[in-house]
């Protein structure tokens, strides 16, 4: 039987990246998986069907509220539930905090935490009325030690952590389980534009020698949305190759 037969996954930042590779891997698993961005949503839906799986897309703006509830429309009417809740969508600003401005600072902050605070707003109820249900968010490795030039980014995922361990502890009666996932320095399009330099300072930083695959992180968040993962909530899963304890 595989993972997630029967389940149905929201996965927001499905468009690209982790929440691409993490659609893709949901719906391998079983899952019927609701892809939801801003962009490329129906694409990786449309793969996720065409290799036989279950699949919808919905766009939308994790940053609204009105959105959010579209997404949780979308999925009980042609699916009838909802289990799983994976805050993928992110965005990043190089910048530091004496030239960012206040409307980079919300921008990051709108994406990255607001996000996340919203989609559990709108889809845990939705878990109590069914017994229970997973979350994962993306939080970072930048939520753990410092990186040049990423304030406001730090800054978010570091709440996310923290909000994460509330929500955990607030449900944890509710049979949902509330994790994070902190990947390192990941191959994805959020590094395009790194230079060959800044790549070779990133991979001189990482013990195993290079970023990860978008799919490392999947599996992370895979893992922690099975039932392998029932006894586990409030915790955070570093998937950074050892940067963190070197």
């Amino acid at each position: 039987m595989k993972r997630l037969e029967n389940k149905v996954a929201i996965i927001t930042g499905a468009g690209s990246g982790m929440g691409e590779a993490t659609a893709i891997l949901f719906g391998n698993e079983g899952a019927s998986v609701v892809c939801m961005d801003i962009k490329n949503a129906d694409r990786t839906a449309s793969q996720i069907v065409k290799a036989g799986g279950n699949a919808l897309a919905v766009a939308g703006d994790v940053s609204e509220s009105e959105d959010w509830e579209n997404v949780l429309n979308a999925a009980l009417a042609n699916f009838g539930h909802v289990d799983i809740l994976c805050n993928i969508a992110g965005i990043a600003e190089a910048t530091n905090v004496v030239d960012s401005s206040e409307e980079q600072f919300e921008r990051v902050i709108n994406v990255n935490l607001k996000g996340v605070m919203l989609g559990m707003k709108i889809i845990v109820p939705e878990f109590i009325k069914n017994g229970g249900g997973k979350i994962v968010n993306m939080a970072s490795l930048s939520a753990h030690c410092g990186l040049m030039g990423l304030p406001n980014y730090t800054a978010s995922k570091g709440a996310v952590l923290a909000l994460t361990r509330q929500v955990a502890m607030d449900y944890a009666k509710n049979n949902i389980q509330v994790n994070s996932v902190s990947p390192g320095l990941i191959d994805t399009p959020m590094n395009a534009g790194s230079t060959p330099e800044m790549l070779a300072s990133y991979k001189a930083a990482i013990p195993q020698g290079e970023l990860g695959r978008p799919e490392d992180v999947a599996y992370a968040v895979l893992f922690l949305s099975s039932g392998e993962a029932n006894y586990i909530t409030g915790q955070d899963l570093l998937v950074d190759g050892g940067w963190c304890a070197h």
